[in-house]
């Protein structure tokens, strides 16, 4: 009940403050609402690339600054709970001709965006493994009065960017869409990955800072996101196991998710095995790039991983319990391209015994990328703006 009615509180205000903005015209400006960045990054360096003449403001997150602070010709605002930093992002949502978000944000529960105003959803997965939107499971718990709202902030995506027709089917069960607000230009990030140069950078400046790795093969675990398991979360891999028998040739580079209050000391008691990589130093591009295999559960990076053509392995340790809180989509367990394992020993096994199927890894990878094909930033910057004229894309080296 108090949660409810803080929410109602900040909403009104909100839509206060927007209502005088929306008074003033709209400008040629470009705006993004950042929780994650990447992708926004991406169609931020097109337009730049392509010399586009319009003005851009980015509102992020204080933890995703560092993403844009090589921008001068940026108005970047911290979004937050600060009166003059909400002024100035409520200003620019009001009077920009595209806005592009990143996530869910439930301000857009309290904003009407003029007719000629496009809103776009550059939706942080490039998959889903795991339900989220009106699939999720907990949303089943949550009032009225927040499902309305949850609807209310769905209205608002004109336009949602999608890597494939399987995640499109997905955007629009998730979010209630019609199939003609699906916009397939592919996923920005995946550019990445069709970048021999970005690759290569990205194995150097990491294999720099951590020489331990430069001789070894790197397991890259990343655990996703628990929310009710933040505060007491416990590491479902045993490290001191993967040590003793992994060791010699192998390092793992532990990425946990920020929001987790991690006390763990596993990098100083198993010196030269485990690299904790949960800090935002490195994007995750940057570390799928010099993995050689990836372990994770729920999350949807196997489907960017997957571009790379290398083995994946699904530790499902806690598969009944996160179904029943969360959910995972229908035909899970089927569809995956790795071996699904519930403890370490069989972890240890798979990649040791390096059984994996790199068909049907490439099957996955054709599956949920079908769009992603290295050209979709400049599909993007394309869609947004239809009467400039821009350059052919180049295919990077």
């Amino acid at each position: 009940m108090v949660r409810e009615l803080a929410i109602f509180l900040f909403l009104f205000l909100f839509k206060c403050v927007f209502f005088l903005f929306n008074v003033l015209s709209i400008q040629d400006k470009t705006t993004f609402v950042v929780s994650f960045g990447d992708n926004s990054r991406y169609v931020l360096d097109e337009i730049r690339q392509q010399h586009i003449s319009a003005k851009v403001a980015v509102l992020c997150k204080k933890n995703k600054v560092h993403l844009f602070k090589d921008c001068p010709d940026i108005d970047l605002v911290v979004f937050g709970i600060n009166p003059f930093y909400m002024i100035r992002s409520i200003y620019h949502l009001a009077t920009s001709r595209h806005v592009l978000v990143d996530n869910y944000y439930g301000f857009l529960a309290a904003v009407h965006f003029k007719k000629s105003v496009e809103c776009i959803q550059l939706w942080h997965a490039s998959g889903a493994l795991k339900k989220f939107g009106l699939q999720d499971t907990s949303v089943k718990q949550r009032s009225r009065r927040a499902k309305k709202r949850f609807l209310k902030v769905y209205s608002r995506f004109h336009k949602v960017v999608a890597g494939s027709d399987q995640m499109a089917h997905i955007f629009i069960e998730s979010f209630h869409l019609q199939k003609s607000q699906i916009l397939p230009t592919g996923v920005p990030r995946t550019d990445f990955f069709f970048n021999k140069k970005s690759l290569y950078n990205a194995k150097q400046r990491i294999t720099d800072q951590y020489p331990v790795i430069r001789h070894k093969k790197v397991i890259l675990y990343v655990p996703t996101y628990r929310d009710h398991k933040l505060k007491d979360f416990v590491l479902g891999l045993d490290i001191g196991k993967m040590a003793e028998q992994l060791g010699n040739n192998y390092t793992v580079l532990l990425r946990l998710h920020p929001a987790v209050q991690n006390n763990l000391t596993f990098e100083e008691k198993y010196l030269d095995f485990v690299v904790d990589v949960s800090s935002d130093q490195y994007e995750i591009n940057e570390l799928l790039a010099v993995a050689d295999f990836l372990i994770t559960d729920y999350s949807s990076i196997p489907v960017e991983f997957s571009l790379l053509q290398k083995p994946m392995i699904f530790f499902t340790y806690d598969l009944e319990e996160y179904q029943q809180i969360r959910g995972v989509s229908e035909g899970f367990e089927r569809d995956l391209p790795g071996p699904i394992v519930r403890d370490t020993a069989s972890v240890i096994h798979c990649i040791q015994e390096n059984r994996f199927d790199l068909g049907a890894i490439r099957s996955y990878a054709e599956k949920w990328n079908a769009y992603s094909n290295g050209q979709a930033s400049y599909n993007i910057v394309r869609y947004l703006f239809p009467e400039k004229s821009l350059s052919p894309k180049k295919t990077a080296p």
